[in-house]
């Protein structure tokens, strides 16, 4: 029979871990979170050996042993066996070769704690270039732990580290008999008045119960007892800590001159640091981040115009002919007007959001994103954030939902509020497709200077107006959210590489992937929930509409394509849907909505993107059969009030826009805000103050171009 281990993954941020845990682990994985905090645990299941399976538990990325933040505190009480549900048997640590000296802390720490550990050496291809030399051999010896160099992205080294990893579950490596420091001229008393109460444990951990007793499994008589031992021997954590992290860097100079040979400092330097002075530059660096905004933008509208063009047209075609092949039933006109015109509402805007979603990840794996960070870290903190917030903000381009989870890196408590707070305000995915169906209708399709897209700058300005407004917000928020925590900001800054056509082929697959089938079934729902609103309605209502064109059409028999239309039209005002919208038309007119955009609002609530889908479905209703070959943009564009006016003219289309940049109209994201900040209270605060400001801005907006 097979063994079973559990195996922790460590590392510093940035050091390749996540890469080798999905190659180790492939699509055998899970994501839940940990008990009694909102921080990511991915497990995932991986056959090192024939005879050994393991289960690995990604941990958060962490610098010491000495936490700060909530992630940080997961790793450490998974480290210290003080986690309820995970205990592991070996320490699988990712070290990067190419900041050996800065991984060597975090390393040297975790094999005091006397458990397995093997190191992985990542970044072997980095450190090669910056002409550092390393001695595996020589490493291994003095750290007293097998290391082997590899590289997940092109499959080196892996099979031996599988290879170290069933020899040590073999107990064919064993932790190094002594410790990297001189635990017993720290506190040599203390620790051996602790190993009484826990046999079996290091020096090294001792320290830790000595230190950070309180956040242990231990019962109240055993708190006393260490609070006790402390106190007997006049115990201090602080300068324990700050003699033993002296201490390490000694041992860790001594390692690094016997099995490290580094490049002359004085040589050239490398090219990310050459690129770094121009891309961080005070006054270039904002230039060229604007110019990678307004390209990424541009490329939406550029590369996705001709997919999209032929998905419209197979879908306008494919409306046309079942219209004209398959009877006039109601089964038919379900088949025509409700499956179709929302499967159409979904298809369309595939393109769009893989291009999106390929090029954010693109400048993720460059190494970019981390230096957009840096940049914007000044701005925010004039407005209570700062440069962690970018990441949470950026992400909320994609969606708000993961966006606003990965703010729990964030660890000052305000900072992190403010930052939920506002990410709903960055216009995610979802609101491109109602961004790209408005920009169609209303803005002219013109190029400035030959290549400059009037449509793709409008989007590009949607997108600023979303960033700008989340700032202003923010700036107003901070007066009214008190907090004494102290902020301060580390960020890595990563090196350049060559982006992974692969993950972003990967990303935009998986991403159309959740909008169709995600995304997809809550329009495709909505979509033939609204057909049948639209399709049906009170009987006595429906019944008079019927009767009154009847008599109608026989006293008129030369207008009867006219009062066709005019009937069908009637019909749908006097649906369920039709008396919903007339409902809220009031609420809405001063904006320049009439009832349908009205019904469009409220079934918008459930995804944004089922915007589109309700206007299909409301469009489609009302059409004749010969007409079902038109395009949803046709029939949005010939929509006509009952004074003839056209629905969506420049102000009622500017108007929509402004106010799907600023509403919520996102249960999803109301319900991860009440989960990560455990209370209703924020979620409400933050879907009144964002709809009063759209409604607020969208009038302003009606209004001036009225």
């Amino acid at each position: 029979m097979a063994k079973h281990i559990n195996i922790a993954l460590v590392g510093n941020p940035n050091s390749g871990k996540s890469s080798l845990f999905n190659y180790l682990t492939g699509l055998k994985q899970q994501v839940g979170n940990f008990p009694g905090v909102t921080v990511d645990k991915k497990t995932g299941s991986s056959q090192v050996a024939p005879d050994l399976n393991t289960t690995l538990i990604d941990l958060p990325g962490t610098y010491s042993l000495y936490p700060k933040r909530h992630d940080e505190w997961v790793a450490y009480k998974v480290l210290l066996n003080q986690d309820t549900d995970i205990k592991p048997d070996m320490v699988l640590l990712v070290a990067d070769a190419s900041n050996l000296k800065r991984n060597l802390l975090f390393c040297s720490q975790i094999i005091d704690l006397g458990v397995p550990v093997v190191v992985a050496l990542t970044m072997m291809d980095l450190a090669k270039k910056k002409g550092t030399q390393i001695d595996i051999p020589g490493l291994e010896r003095e750290l007293g732990v097998p290391v082997v160099p590899i590289n997940p992205r092109k499959n080196k080294g892996i099979d031996q580290l599988k290879k170290v990893i069933a020899q040590s579950a073999e107990n064919l490596y064993q932790p190094p008999a002594r410790d990297f420091i001189d635990n017993n001229a720290l506190a040599e008393n203390a620790i051996a008045s602790v190993k009484q109460h826990f046999p079996g444990i290091s020096n090294y951990k001792a320290i830790h119960y000595l230190i950070n007793h309180e956040h242990f499994l231990l019962h109240d008589t055993m708190q006393d007892t260490i609070e006790q031992i402390e106190i007997d021997n006049a115990f201090n954590p602080t300068k324990t800590q700050a003699d033993e992290i002296m201490q390490r860097y000694t041992r860790i100079k001594h390692i690094m001159q016997q099995t490290v040979v580094e490049a002359d400092p004085l040589q050239k330097a490398l090219f990310t640091e050459r690129l770094d002075d121009l891309l961080l530059h005070r006054r270039w660096g904002y230039i060229i981040l604007l110019a990678v905004l307004f390209l990424l933008f541009q490329s939406v509208f550029w590369i996705a115009q001709y997919p999209m063009d032929g998905i419209e047209w197979t879908f306008g075609q494919l409306s046309g002919w079942l219209g004209n092949t398959l009877p006039q039933t109601g089964w038919s006109d379900l088949l025509i007007n409700g499956v179709v015109a929302g499967l159409s509402g979904i298809v369309v805007f595939i393109p769009q959001i893989m291009i999106l979603f390929g090029l954010i990840t693109i400048l993720e794996d460059t190494g970019y994103m981390a230096r957009i960070s840096f940049l914007t870290d000044k701005l925010m903190r004039k407005v209570g954030l700062n440069g962690k917030s970018v990441m949470p903000m950026i992400s909320g381009f994609a969606c708000a939902v993961p966006a606003i989870m990965s703010a729990r890196n964030i660890e000052n408590r305000k900072e992190r509020l403010l930052t939920i707070m506002i990410t709903p305000l960055m216009s995610c995915s979802a609101r491109l497709p109602v961004y790209t169906i408005l920009i169609a209708l209303v803005i002219p399709s013109k190029l400035y200077f030959g290549f400059l897209s009037l449509q793709g700058l409008v989007m590009m300005a949607l997108y600023l107006l979303g960033t700008v407004m989340a700032l202003l917000v923010s700036w107003v928020m901070k007066w009214f959210i008190k907090s004494t925590e102290r902020s301060f900001f580390i960020l890595e800054l990563p090196t350049y590489r060559a982006p992974r056509w692969r993950n972003a082929l990967t990303t935009m697959i998986e991403k159309a992937k959740i909008f169709v089938f995600d995304a997809g079934k809550v329009i495709m729902v909505i979509s033939l929930l609204l057909w049948a609103l639209s399709t049906y309605g009170p009987k006595k209502k429906m019944d008079a509409v019927t009767a009154k064109y009847e008599q109608l059409i026989r006293e008129n028999p030369g207008q009867v394509i006219e009062l066709e239309k005019h009937r069908k039209t009637e019909l749908l005002q006097s649906s369920y849907a039709g008396t919903l919208g007339k409902a809220i038309e009031p609420a809405i007119s001063p904006l320049g909505y009439d009832w349908k955009i009205g019904i469009a609002l409220i079934t918008s609530f459930a995804a944004r993107e089922v915007f589109v889908g309700t206007m299909a479905t409301l469009y489609s209703v009302g059409d004749d059969a010969d007409e079902n070959s038109t395009t949803l943009r046709e029939k949005m564009a010939s929509a006509t009030r009952s004074d003839g006016t056209k629905v969506y003219n420049l102000a009622t289309g500017l108007s929509l826009l402004i106010f799907y940049v600023l509403a919520m109209q996102c249960m999803s994201t109301l319900a991860v805000v009440k989960r990560e900040t455990r209370s209703w209270k924020w979620p409400a605060i933050q879907l009144l103050y964002m709809t009063a400001l759209a409604y607020l801005m969208s009038w302003m907006t009606y209004t001036v171009f009225s």
